[in-house]
C-alpha cells in the first residue's frame, strides 16, 4: 500500500544550515531522522571560537519541542580548567557529557530516543548557557533550528460520493402456495388437504402490506400452473379455471377491486420440470431434458417421456407433478416517503427495506464521515439494491474509507462507467500503489469535469518527486 510504509531517513535539514550560539560556537549539519521506532539526532559543534577562562563553563542543550511535549536531549558541557576537574570530582550529571574547553576543536553530536507521534512535527531547538564561577548564568540563548516533518508523504483521498436520484418506492413480495382441488375440478375447499396452510400463506403475505400504515397496495397479481401430465386443452380449462377461482377467494376476501387483480396462467409448467429434472440425478435425465427442450407440442413431450422412460415417468408423476401444479402470487405495494432523519436511521435498524437509497445518503449526511454508523448505512444501501451504480459507487467510497480495498473493488466492478466512477478507480489504484493505473483514471475525471481529480494529480505527482 502507498500509504503504509514508513522512509528510512525523513525530516533532513539542509547540509549547509548552520546557526552561530553565545557569538562564539556553531552550529551546523543538524539532522534528525527516523527508522521505525527510533529517531535520531545528530550535528556538529564548532568549538574553535570558543574561548573559555578557567572558572566559565559553556552549556549546550538540544531540544525537541511540540505543542504540550518536550524532550531534552544529552546536554554539552564544554569547561574551563578549574571547573573541568571540579565537575570530574564532583561528578556530572548522567544526561551531559563532558568536555575540557581548549582540548577539543569539534564535536560530532550523536543522541537515539524512542520514537513518539508527538514528534513528527517538533522543532528542534538549541539552548545554550555561558555560566561563571559556581555555574551562575552569565548569559543564554535560544535558536529553533528546524521543523520536523517525520510524517511520511501519503496520497490523501478527498472522496466523491453521489446522491441518488429520488424515485417512487414501488416494492414486491412474493410467494407461492399449493393448493389441493378435487381431481379435474377447479372450485377451492378451504379445509381440504393441505389448503388451511397453503391460504393462510397468501393471507399473511398480503396481511402484512395491508396492515401496515406506511404501505399502500398497488397490485396482487395470481398466476397458476398445472403439471403436464393430460392433455393440454384440458390442462388449460384447469389452470384457467383455477387461477381465476383464486382470484375470487382473495377478492371477497379482502373486498378488493377488480382493478387491483391481475391473473395469468401457464397450462403446463414445464419450465418447472426442466428446473427438477437438470438438477436431479435421475437415470436418462439427459434423454428426458432432450424431450423436455425439443420442439414436440407439449402432449407429444408428455406422450414421449411416459412411453421412452416408463420408470422415470412414474417417478415424476408421483414425486415432482404435485409441486408443478401451484399459484404463484406478488403483491406490489408503494412506501410513503420519509423525511425525519431520525425516523430514517430507526428504519435503517428495523425495516431498511422501506427506504429508498435517497433517504438513507440524506441520513448519512447527519452522520459523521467513517464512523461505524456512517460506513453501516452506505453497506445497508448497497444490500438493498445490489445491482445500483450509484449505491455500489458510494459502498466502495466508504470501504476505501476504512481502508477495505477488496471490498471496495467488488463494489467499483458494478459501479457504472461515470466521471465519478473512474475518479473513485483512481483512488483504489492509487491506493493499492497502482500510480500508471491511477493517472489514467484521474485523467479520465479531470477531462469529465471532476476537479478533485485535478487534486489527485499533483499529490501523485509531488509522491513521485
Amino acid at each position: 500500500m502507498l500509504c503504509g510504509a514508513a522512509p528510512l531517513l525523513l525530516g533532513i535539514a539542509p547540509a549547509a544550515a548552520q546557526v552561530t550560539v553565545q557569538g562564539d560556537v556553531r552550529v551546523s549539519d543538524y539532522v534528525v531522522s527516523r527508522a521505525e521506532e527510533k529517531l535520531f539526532v545528530s550535528m556538529k559543534l564548532d568549538l574553535r571560537e570558543l574561548d573559555l577562562k578557567s572558572n566559565r563553563e559553556f552549556l549546550l542543550t538540544p531540544v525537541l519541542e511540540s505543542e504540550g511535549d518536550t524532550l531534552r536531549l544529552e546536554q554539552v558541557l564544554v569547561a574551563g580548567r578549574n571547573r573541568y576537574y571540579h565537575h570530574l570530582r564532583n561528578g556530572v550529571a548522567a544526561d551531559r557529557t563532558l568536555y575540557r574547553g581548549g582540548d577539543i576543536a569539534r564535536i560530532d553530536y550523536r543522541v537515539v530516543v524512542p520514537y513518539r507521534a508527538w514528534m513528527a512535527d517538533a522543532g528542534l531547538i538549541i539552548r545554550s548557557e555561558l555560566c561563571g564561577c559556581c555555574s551562575e548564568v552569565e548569559s543564554s540563548d535560544e535558536s529553533l533550528l528546524f521543523r520536523l516533518d517525520l510524517d511520511p508523504k501519503r496520497f490523501v483521498p478527498d472522496y466523491v460520493y453521489i446522491r441518488p436520484q429520488a424515485a417512487p418506492k414501488i416494492n414486491v413480495v412474493e410467494g407461492t402456495a399449493y393448493i389441493d382441488f378435487p381431481v379435474n375440478r377447479t372450485e377451492i375447499h378451504a379445509e381440504y388437504r393441505r389448503n388451511p396452510e397453503e391460504l393462510g400463506k397468501i393471507r399473511a403475505t398480503i396481511d402484512a402490506v395491508r396492515d401496515d400504515a406506511d404501505t399502500r397496495i398497488l397490485s396482487l397479481s395470481i398466476k397458476g400452473y398445472a403439471s403436464p401430465e393430460g392433455s393440454y386443452a384440458n390442462n388449460t380449462r384447469l389452470a384457467k379455471g383455477r387461477t381465476e377461482t383464486l382470484k375470487e377467494y382473495v377478492r371477497r376476501l379482502y373486498d378488493f377491486p377488480d382493478t387491483l387483480l391481475v391473473t395469468a396462467y401457464e397450462p403446463e409448467d414445464w419450465a418447472g420440470l426442466e428446473r427438477f429434472v437438470d438438477r436431479s440425478a435421475l437415470t436418462d435425465r439427459e434423454g428426458i431434458l432432450a424431450i423436455v427442450r425439443s420442439d414436440l407440442e407439449p402432449d407429444a413431450k408428455d406422450r414421449k417421456i411416459r412411453t421412452t422412460y416408463p420408470e422415470q415417468y412414474a417417478y415424476l408423476l408421483r414425486e415432482v407433478y404435485p409441486a408443478l401444479r401451484h399459484s404463484d402470487y406478488a403483491v406490489t405495494y408503494e412506501v410513503r416517503a420519509y423525511t425525519d432523519v431520525d425516523e430514517i436511521r430507526r428504519l435503517l435498524r428495523s425495516a431498511p427495506q422501506k427506504l429508498s437509497l435517497e433517504e438513507m445518503y440524506l441520513a448519512a449526511q447527519r452522520m459523521e464521515p467513517g464512523t461505524e454508523e456512517y460506513d453501516e448505512t452506505f453497506e445497508i444501501a448497497v444490500r438493498m439494491f445490489p445491482d445500483d451504480e450509484v449505491a455500489n459507487l458510494n459502498a466502495a467510497n466508504t470501504a476505501m474509507r476504512r481502508g477495505d480495498l477488496k471490498a471496495a473493488v467488488r463494489y467499483l466492478d458494478k459501479a457504472g462507467l461515470s466521471p465519478e466512477a473512474d475518479y473513485a478507480r483512481g483512488i483504489c489504484a492509487a491506493l493499492s500503489d497502482e500510480r500508471d493505473r491511477a493517472y489514467l483514471f484521474f485523467g479520465k475525471a479531470a477531462d469529465a469535469g471532476i476537479d478533485k481529480a485535478r487534486e489527485a494529480i499533483r499529490q501523485l505527482d509531488e509522491l513521485n518527486k
